[in-house]
């Protein structure tokens, strides 16, 4: 074990893990998902008021934050902002940065976040997003610790992750501690997909792990940190204040929508199957109330019932086949996913070559969703589903490896 991960203050558990012994299997599940599990016990990291106010106390503080960083009241429909608390404790907070969608979490997926002030609060926005995705030398200019504390949803190429590897980065190279106030993954029960390779990297997919990861923020930064993915090998000084009563196998329902196109569990469930349409012609119900519940479009009249329009709303200024009738399923009432689902990918890839064969069904940025070559080339030729989740076994359970070393719940 690195020199570095001794330093870091949270304490490492090493866990039982499930060990895949079938390399045909669909997914490497964490343990058997408890649908019964409850959450009303979970105390997210925020909440943990006493454990971390003391560290705020007398400094400057810098946050990471979005709509979800809040301590929830005596249920989760009840909050408080971050922000807010801290600053009515008497925390100097000296700036926000934002995420992808903004501090207040309504802008578009890949819209520029622009810098401004917080109307609420008057504390300075930076954002995270556009040009500036890591924090400058002079935005950090006499900044003490910098606070993380944003819902992730489990999944490679959720950009929370990549901005988390940037703010990690750029408080290594200035010499600020980074506290991340944990909260629990709504996909964290299993591992799956392909594993990202160098030569895909991009924002929505910076390391070398598969599409699904099962870990936490708090753990996977643990993960960054040790397998020395920052710039020149630096380490991040990295505290992390844990979620009491969880495990990798609760079912985890977001109280709050961690970003304006998964509206709800059903969409975050489907979200590590269905994104991959998004390097494709096929749209996921943006411009709909049904974003990440739905797939359809324009040219598969023939081959499905079920249709939606696409229509400019809030999250999705311009929507893909805006205004166009599109045809397809509805996948609301489908049963949970424990696994990422190929099937639907495979049938309108058919679909859409019997229809338009001589037109263009995967885009460019499909690769950089994969993070591999191989599995467009994969289904180009005619694999099946279980054919190309075998491919990725021996990888996942290397990984699978490699995670264990960075888990702080069971």
């Amino acid at each position: 074990m690195p020199l570095r991960l001794i330093k870091n203050t949270v304490l490492l558990f090493v866990l039982s893990y499930y060990s895949c012994a079938n390399s045909g299997s669909q997914s490497l599940p964490i343990n058997s998902v408890d649908g019964t599990a409850q959450q009303a016990n979970l105390i997210t990291g925020a909440n943990q008021t006493s454990a971390y106010l003391p560290l705020l106390k007398g400094k400057k503080i810098a946050i990471v934050a979005n709509q979800t960083s809040v301590i929830f009241k005596d249920n989760e429909n009840e909050y408080t902002h971050l922000v807010d608390s801290l600053i009515k404790h008497n925390v100097e907070i000296t700036r926000v940065f934002a995420p992808e969608h903004g501090f207040r979490g309504i802008a578009d997926a890949g819209e520029v976040v622009e810098d401004g002030t917080d109307t609420k609060t008057g504390v300075s926005i930076v954002s995270l997003y556009g040009k500036n995705k890591k924090p400058q030398p002079n935005q950090l200019k006499g900044i003490d610790l910098m606070v993380f504390d944003i819902q992730d949803v489990g999944v490679r190429f959720y950009t929370y992750i990549s901005t988390l590897h940037y703010v990690m980065e750029a408080c290594a190279e200035n010499q600020i501690p980074l506290l991340i106030l944990d909260r629990p993954n709504p996909n964290g029960h299993y591992i799956d997909g392909p594993i990202l390779n160098a030569k895909n990297k991009s924002f929505v997919g910076m390391h070398p792990i598969p599409v699904v990861h099962g870990m936490t923020i708090g753990e996977y930064a643990l993960m960054i940190n040790g397998e020395d993915w920052l710039n020149t090998e630096i380490s991040c000084d990295l505290k992390v204040i844990k979620v009491l009563n969880y495990t990798h196998e609760i079912n985890y329902d977001l109280p709050i929508k961690p970003s304006p196109n998964l509206p709800n569990s059903k969409a975050v469930n489907l979200y590590p199957s269905l994104c991959f349409f998004e390097g494709t012609n096929v749209s996921v119900g943006r411009g709909t109330n049904m974003q990440f519940q739905v797939i359809g479009s324009p040219y598969l009249k023939a081959h499905y019932d079920f249709v939606f329009t696409p229509r400019a709303n809030d999250g999705a200024k311009y929507p893909k086949h805006e205004n166009l009738e599109c045809y397809g399923l509805d996948l609301r009432d489908e049963p949970s996913q424990q696994g990422i689902n190929l099937s639907w990918l495979i049938e309108f890839y058919k679909a859409h070559m019997d229809s338009k064969p001589d037109s263009v069904f995967f885009n460019d940025f499909f690769r950089n969703l994969a993070g591999t070559d191989e599995l467009q080339q994969q289904i180009e030729r005619g694999w099946t589903s279980e054919a190309i989740k075998k491919s990725w076994q021996s990888d996942l359970i290397k990984f699978h490896e490699i995670r264990k070393k960075y888990l702080i719940y069971p």
